[in-house]
């Protein structure tokens, strides 16, 4: 079969697909997970939490499906990169699946009962949901950035040389609480538009802009690290863009200051930081005027740019190694085949704009506020 797409160029779109599909997980999935950490301290009575509850309740597992598309999409594209990363972090993502289980546990669960510790405990259970997960997808994030101790052998058998609490390095730690404030602001400025206004609003709107700034502060202090530190890898053979997948074949060598190199050769990068800055700073001015639209928009914005800001720093790199930079993993050597990307791009130009569409309707029927006169009326599945 002549496939119209040459092999590189689908490895571009497949590369800039999976940035999408986490991207999307990210804004969506990532105010829920903001709002439940934020619950304990947003909403002070048990009125309030059932409040905050059920801006999260009608729409959480629609938002998941980002997550569930960038695993698949990651197996589908890049099967090596699923493999060692999926093995190598098994023990993290162990913990975060059981982090993410207590949510709809949590749900379900808190409202059979009235007894206040019952309900409190339950409450807690919502936090470690929404917290613990977006401390571990930075910390996982930050690992990537320094390399993971992992080698390949000549069977492309993959061997895990570190440790889990190797994993909580100081530089992952600081890009772990990056994400957590980056989603905790997400999920303030989502509860200040959903939630009606009086006290959990105007808890929701004085954490926001504390969140933001940690966001700036901490996406400043991780740039100059990345940029001053000894951070990097860089490719030292030729790239063969269109070649066959064989990591084995490349040759890399860590190399500080490397991650800033795209900057300099590809300078429209330079968005992605400034945006993920922009959009934070735009946050605290939404709050501040009170505007909602611009204070979630701005969230959004923070969202996609320190996002992107990763990605696009570490491009071609996908998963490096820091126990051998040789065994590293790019978009030119550990992808699918060229036939098995262009099925798939396929199937995701029919599928995702059929996602994309009813998401968009779910959000449009559910919009509006929540009250607590509608809490306290009952009559839904998370009141």
């Amino acid at each position: 079969m002549e496939i119209p797409i040459s092999y590189e160029i689908l490895r571009l779109m497949w590369w800039a697909l999976i940035g999408v599909l986490l991207i999307g997980f990210a804004i969506t999935d990532g105010f829920d997970l903001g709002a439940a950490a934020l619950l304990p301290f947003v909403g002070q009575t048990d009125i309030e939490r059932r409040v905050v509850i059920n801006t999260m309740g009608p729409t959480w597992e629609g938002n998941q499906v980002w997550f569930i598309l960038g695993g698949g999409a990651i197996f589908a594209a890049w099967p090596l990169v699923y493999a060692v990363s999926f093995s190598a972090l098994y023990l993290a993502m162990f913990v975060v699946l059981a982090a993410l289980i207590l949510r709809p546990v949590g749900f379900k669960y808190r409202s059979k009962r009235q007894d206040p510790r019952w309900r409190t405990s339950w409450d807690w259970a919502l936090f470690l949901g929404g917290f613990v997960p977006a401390l571990l997808f930075g910390v996982a994030v930050g690992n990537v950035l320094v390399g993971l101790p992992f080698t390949l052998d000549a069977d492309l058998r993959a061997t895990w040389t570190g440790g889990f609490f190797d994993l909580l390095n100081p530089f992952a730690l600081l890009c772990g609480l990056l994400s957590v404030s980056m989603l905790l602001l997400h999920g303030a400025t989502w509860l200040s538009m959903k939630v009606e206004r009086g006290p959990v609003r105007d808890r929701a709107r004085a954490l926001g802009p504390l969140f933001a700034l940690a966001s700036i502060v901490l996406f400043g202090l991780g740039g100059m690290w990345v940029a001053f530190g000894d951070l990097g890898f860089a490719q030292v053979s030729e790239i063969v863009a269109d070649g066959p997948s064989n990591p084995l074949r490349t040759e890399t060598v860590a190399e500080a200051g490397a991650w800033m190199n795209n900057y300099a050769n590809q300078p429209w990068t330079i968005l992605a930081p400034v945006l993920g800055f922009a959009g934070a700073a735009a946050a605290i001015i939404g709050i501040r005027r009170d505007s909602e639209a611009i204070a979630f928009l701005g969230s959004k914005l923070s969202v996609v740019g320190i996002i992107a800001t990763a990605g696009l720093s570490m491009f071609p790199f996908i998963l490096p190694s820091s126990a051998d930079p040789n065994s590293s993993l790019t978009v030119w050597n550990s992808s699918s085949s060229h036939t098995t990307l262009f099925i798939m791009l396929i199937m995701t130009a029919i599928f995702l704009p059929i996602i994309l569409a009813y998401t968009s309707w779910a959000f449009k029927v559910m919009w509006g506020r929540v009250t607590s006169e509608d809490v306290s009326a009952g009559g839904g599945d998370y009141y």
